[in-house]
């Protein structure tokens, strides 16, 4: 364990964590902004690592702050400590009559469309295992990935990273619905919602709606998007199983040229848990269940390219 003994096991991951922000940050004042403690206190952490080490990890000049030769040789021990710490808690505190316990992070649209039968195949597959399940949006899950807070997760947009794996287990499409035009020509940008729920996406949608690029609202989340629709009609792209929805209540129909838009999904996990028995059949399934949704109908819009 680094450190005085009498620190404490949390005081530690303190110690860690601080290193590992700071390297991101290379700033003190940032580092101190993100962790919500005072510079001082990042001070004091990043001191009493370098002291438990014998060596400075960091270089401090008014150009600012940039790891030392062995700051950067110890990067990535720390990110391995931090993670054996957060799994070890993880695998210490299981459920009453778990043999274990995974924590799946899903991208929110996704949950929204898939988490309920996803979670009966991985329960059928591992009766034994407890799951925690949190929606959220790949730049969280990638960083929750690499401190050990999640297990599995299922994204939209990849972030990459030495200690990361990922893996293309499919796509979603999303079509353009509307309360009032039955072609792109008569989308109008005024009532039309700009749909960002990847950097992915949004180049896509970009190249193929130029002329919707500056409509007034933008938001990330299918779901939003179907509301915001409902609430002031006008038009957006959703989720497909959404459209559908929305189709059938006779208040939208489907904008007959416009492209559908495929976002592509990606399995991601630490690097060491790479060829887990666990973590492929994870894998498997979602590619699965991705697959199992099938092509679209024949009739559909064109696909963008």
């Amino acid at each position: 364990m680094i450190g005085k003994p009498d620190h404490g096991a949390a005081m530690q991951i303190d110690l860690l964590d601080t290193f590992l922000d700071l390297c991101e940050t290379r700033s003190f004042n940032r580092t101190a902004e993100r962790l919500d403690v005072t510079q001082s206190t990042v001070s004091a952490r990043i001191a009493a690592l370098e002291a438990a080490l014998g060596t400075r990890l960091f270089a401090r000049s008014r150009a600012g702050t940039d790891l030392t030769m062995e700051g950067r040789r110890f990067e990535s021990h720390a990110r391995s400590l931090r993670h054996e710490w957060n799994e070890a808690r993880r695998r210490i505190r299981l459920p009453d009559r778990a043999a274990q316990l995974i924590r799946l992070g899903i991208q929110n649209d996704l949950a929204a469309q898939h988490i309920g039968e996803w979670v009966a195949d991985f329960r059928r597959a591992l009766p034994e295992t407890a799951f925690y399940i949190e929606p959220d949006y790949s730049n969280q899950m990638c960083a929750d990935l690499l401190t050990g807070v999640q297990d599995f997760a299922v994204m939209f947009s990849p972030k990459p990273h030495p200690d990361l794996h990922f893996e293309t287990v499919g796509e979603v499409p999303y079509v353009m619905v509307s309360s009032e035009a039955e072609t792109l020509e008569q989308v109008s940008p005024d009532s039309f919602v700009f749909a960002h729920f990847s950097p992915a996406f949004e180049r896509m949608h970009r190249e193929v709606t130029p002329q919707l690029a500056g409509s007034a609202i933008s938001v990330g989340q299918s779901a939003t998007v179907a509301s915001l629709l409902t609430a002031m009609g006008g038009a957006g792209y959703v989720l497909e199983k959404t459209a559908t929805g929305l189709v059938a209540s006779g208040h939208f129909r489907r904008v007959s040229d416009a492209p559908v838009l495929r976002q592509p999904v990606y399995a991601a996990l630490h690097l060491r848990h790479r060829i887990s028995p666990l973590h492929r059949r994870l894998t498997r399934i979602v590619r699965r269940r991705l697959a199992a949704a099938g092509p679209e109908p024949l009739d559909s819009p064109p696909r963008a390219a």
